[in-house]
C-alpha cells in the first residue's frame, strides 16, 4: 500500500519554523518560546528556577547584540564638516573596540578596529566612524565582509581621496569548538584610493596603528 503524505499546512512545524521575512521581525514572545527550545534541546529544563527568565534575558541580549540592523551607517556620515583650515592629512582613529557575532555559528567575534581617511575637504566627527563600525559589527558577520562593508561606506559617502581599515579580531567559534585554538587572531584589511596606489601613505597609516597594542579578549 502506497501511503501518501498530505500537503504541508500552516500547522505543518516545518513550515511554521520557517520565517517570513517579508512580514516582519517575530514578536518577544516567539523569540522567547524559541530560546526555551534551545534549552530543552539542550538537555536542561526551563521551568527550573534558575532559568525561568532566561528567555526574556536572551532575548534582551539579542536586541543588543544586533542593535546594527536598526542603524543606516551611511546616514551616520551624512552630517560632515568642510571649515577644516585646508587640513589634508591623514585623519587616523585606531582601536574602535569591535563586538560582533559570527554568522556560521552564533559565536562572538571580539576586537579591534583602526580606520584611517585622506581627506578631501571634508571631515567627520570621529564618533561617527565608531559608530559606523558598530552599525555593521552588531550583525552577523564574517570578519572579510565587514572590513569591506566598513571602507566602503566611509569612501561613498565621504568621498575622500582614500580609506584604509584593519580589523584585528579573536573568533570565539575556532577558540571554544572546533579546533580549539585559542590565542589566535585573524587579521584583515581593505584599502582604498590613496591607500591602495600609493606604499608611502599605505606604510604611514600602517606605522601609526602599529603602535596599538591592546589586549583582545577571546
Amino acid at each position: 500500500m502506497n501511503i501518501q503524505t498530505p500537503p504541508a499546512t500552516v500547522a505543518d512545524p516545518e513550515v511554521a519554523a520557517t520565517p517570513d521575512i517579508a512580514a516582519g521581525r517575530p514578536s518577544q514572545a516567539d523569540a522567547e518560546a524559541a530560546v526555551r527550545t534551545l534549552l530543552l534541546w539542550a538537555g536542561d529544563d526551563p521551568l527550573r528556577e534558575g532559568l525561568l527568565d532566561t528567555p526574556k534575558r536572551v532575548a534582551k541580549a539579542y536586541r543588543e547584540w544586533f542593535c546594527g540592523y536598526d542603524e543606516d551607517p551611511e546616514e551616520l556620515l551624512a552630517r560632515s564638516f568642510e571649515e577644516v583650515d585646508g587640513y589634508d592629512e591623514m585623519v587616523v582613529l585606531r582601536d574602535i573596540r569591535l563586538e560582533s557575532v559570527c554568522e556560521h555559528h552564533m559565536a562572538p567575534i571580539i576586537g579591534r578596529v583602526h580606520v584611517g581617511y585622506l581627506p578631501a575637504g571634508r571631515v567627520v566627527g570621529i564618533s561617527k566612524l565608531a559608530r559606523v563600525v558598530d552599525a555593521f559589527g552588531k550583525r552577523l558577520q564574517i570578519q572579510e565582509k565587514l572590513t569591506a562593508q566598513i571602507a566602503n561606506t566611509i569612501q561613498d559617502v565621504l568621498q575622500p581621496l582614500g580609506v584604509a581599515v584593519v580589523i584585528e579580531a579573536a573568533h570565539q567559534c575556532m577558540t571554544t569548538r572546533g579546533v580549539h585554538k585559542t590565542g589566535v587572531s585573524m587579521v584583515t584589511s581593505r584599502m582604498l584610493g590613496a591607500f591602495r596606489d600609493d606604499a608611502a601613505t599605505r606604510r604611514e597609516f600602517l606605522a601609526m596603528i602599529q603602535g596599538s597594542r591592546g589586549t583582545m579578549e577571546g
